[in-house]
């Protein structure tokens, strides 16, 4: 059975880091477990490893970083819980692939191993990562990432703002151009929204809403509290 908590951003507008998360952390890992943080999001790997676990311990929870590990595989095969931590996308991707955890990660978390994550950390989750926001300044092995659940999500999803001046794409229109080519459910997740996943449920939680697409569907909009269950279908 898997325990998911795939969070949109660390870190919410007059909130310090993980604040407004701290109940779906503090709900998917047990008090006192071993949490595996994977930095690779960041270049700047020790920085992000000192900020994550002088907050976890906040939680009750011990950290270790993957980065530190001398056998990755062996780190992720003993670690009671995993925590993605948010960066760019591709440069996190390209560190699984490169390290071997993809499986043993896969694997863990459907034997019932806890996964959160934040905004890279939960596009890698997902079937793979097409919807990032994210520029490629490096290149994977492959697109295609943990397909932990069988959909994508779009972290710090932006709503259209009708008064900007701005003439590029809007994330709608490039999430409609995903689904051009790409059959996968995308969920936009603003900030401050999560989804949490127990098993063969799924649920929307957090303080604002969401957004869902759909390949040749009307755009629609989620409340907080909404079970999309439908979406491991």
């Amino acid at each position: 059975m898997k325990h998911l908590r795939l969070i949109s951003n660390s870190t919410c507008w007059g909130h310090g880091y993980l604040e407004h998360c701290e109940s779906a952390l503090e709900e998917v890992f047990d008090g006192g477990q071993r949490i595996l943080f994977i930095p690779f999001a960041l270049a700047d790997r020790d920085g992000y490893e000192d900020k994550a676990r002088e907050r976890f311990a906040e939680f009750g929870f011990e950290l270790e970083s993957l980065h530190r590990a001398a056998d990755p595989v062996a780190a992720v095969e003993r670690a009671e819980g995993i925590f993605v931590g948010g960066g760019n996308t591709f440069r996190l991707l390209k560190s699984l692939y490169s390290r071997g955890v993809l499986d043993p990660i896969r694997r863990r978390v459907a034997a019932g191993m806890p996964y959160a994550s934040t905004s890279a950390g939960s596009n890698v989750a997902c079937v793979s990562i097409r919807t990032t926001n994210d520029m490629p300044i490096v290149e994977p092995e492959s697109f295609e990432a943990l397909g932990l659940v069988p959909f994508n999500i779009n972290p710090h999803y932006l709503d259209p703002d009708p008064d900007s001046r701005h003439q590029g794409e809007t994330r709608e229109e490039r999430i409609r151009e995903f689904h051009e080519e790409n059959e996968p459910w995308v969920v936009g997740l603003r900030e401050g929204a999560w989804l949490k996943v127990e098993g063969e449920s799924v649920t929307l939680e957090g303080v604002i809403g969401a957004r869902l697409f759909g390949r040749g569907r009307e755009p629609r909009e989620l409340e907080v509290g909404e079970s999309l269950d439908f979406l491991l279908d």
